[in-house]
């Protein structure tokens, strides 16, 4: 699994227990639906940190309680190579 599907299932998870859609998320956070839709769909792999940092806030969280899951401190680097 690479690094950038840890946390679109994070926002997936985070939209379906909180019976959100992707769309409203993008209101929610003041981000272009395109921008989103390009995360979700994972055609952009590394968001801005401040692209996030609205995502985490439409959740009414900070970006650490949001990249703060199982599977993302579980991943290991060890395999990839750095950009």
């Amino acid at each position: 699994m690479e690094y950038s599907d840890l946390y679109v299932r994070r926002i997936r998870q985070l939209c379906k227990e909180r019976g959100i859609a992707i769309n409203k998320l993008a209101t929610m956070s003041g981000i272009n639906q395109s921008t989103i839709d390009n995360i979700v769909r994972g055609l952009t792999k590394n968001p801005r940190v401040m692209t996030l940092h609205k995502i985490a806030i439409a959740f009414n969280m900070t970006v650490s309680e949001f990249l703060d899951f199982k599977e993302l401190n579980d991943y290991s680097f060890d395999d990839q190579n750095e950009e």
